[in-house]
């Protein structure tokens, strides 16, 4: 089960995700996608959830991904989160205008 979240920030990624621990998940159920990488990394941090990585992509997506132009590996980020193809597309329009992204997944 996935709950997906689209906010502007670090401080309504943050409500979104004491939401998401209020609902039973815990912080290795909690993602954080945003487009830059460094913003992703900062905000993940600060916040103390996860980023996709191989556990969730796969060895074979991982390295893949080095090879991808960024909206490819986020689109491949999200499905491997368990969205559809359409939803990735949609969200990762999101993140192409500055948005933050943040999924439970149980």
């Amino acid at each position: 089960m996935e709950n997906v979240y689209v906010v502007e920030n670090g401080v309504q990624a943050k409500a979104k995700i004491e939401q998401l621990a209020a609902l039973g998940y815990t912080k290795d159920d909690i993602y954080l996608i945003a487009h830059d990488k460094k913003r992703m990394d900062d905000l993940s941090d600060e916040l103390h959830v996860n980023e996709v990585g191989i556990e969730e992509e796969g060895l074979f997506d991982k390295i893949a991904n080095v090879f991808r132009k960024r909206g490819d590996e986020l689109r491949s980020q999200f499905e491997n989160l368990g969205l559809t193809q359409a939803e990735a597309e949609k969200y990762e329009e999101e993140l192409d205008n500055g948005r933050v992204v943040v999924i439970g997944k149980k």
